[in-house]
């Protein structure tokens, strides 16, 4: 019994007839030809299970690089959040800064206006005095004028019997001999606008 050539199926036609060896080169070649592979040998892989269980532990370990990069973006935001804030209160200051500033200089014009009224208001007392507004158009004016000064918040002060302020009266004759001095005669009254004192009051002192 013939077993078949290790060559191939050509190879052992050609032992199979007998013929020789130019034969049996001829049918390796067709063999060949027509795509014969060897057996590939699989080799097996070994996995060293220190190593298997050093890849899973890292696998539920968190990567340090993540958790610094993370720490960089929580310190600019924290330091974002504080320019932010400083910027916002320095804004608000600053509109609070610019309010007060405009109400002092619409105080300052008011005052200069009002103290202007003043004078008229003098003249006025002066013809009271005399009785020259008791009737008539110079009465209403008057009125008015002192209407409008009491709509602005324009207040007098200075009446006999009052305790002496230097800071607010101005005495040019003093007659006191106690130490609790107060107002005597009242040349001119004073005049103050909220806490701004337009005019001080001209008095004696006794």
């Amino acid at each position: 019994m013939t077993t078949p050539h290790a060559d191939g199926p050509e190879t052992d036609k050609a032992a199979w007839a007998g013929g020789d060896a130019e034969d049996v080169a001829a049918a390796q070649a067709v063999d060949e030809k027509a795509g014969a592979a060897p057996a590939e040998t699989v080799e097996g892989e070994i996995v060293d299970d220190d190593s298997a269980a050093a890849t899973a532990g890292a696998a539920t370990t968190g990567d340090p690089s993540s958790d610094d990069t993370t720490s960089a973006l929580q310190a600019q935001l924290d330091e974002r959040t504080a320019d932010l804030q400083r910027v916002s209160a320095e804004f608000a200051n600053y509109r609070r800064r610019v309010e007060r500033d405009r109400q002092a200089i619409i105080d300052t014009a008011k005052g200069s206006v009002l103290t202007e009224l003043l004078t008229i208001v003098d003249d006025l007392e002066r013809a009271r005095a005399h009785g020259d507004l008791e009737e008539g158009p110079l009465k209403v004016f008057a009125d008015r004028v002192h209407a409008v000064l009491a709509s602005q918040g324009v207040e007098s002060f200075g009446e006999e019997g009052d305790a002496f302020d230097p800071a607010v009266h101005e005495a040019v004759q003093d007659e006191s001999e106690g130490s609790e001095p107060v107002l005597g005669t009242i040349l001119r009254k004073g005049y103050r606008h909220g806490e701004r004192t337009l005019r001080s009051a001209m008095v004696t002192v006794r």
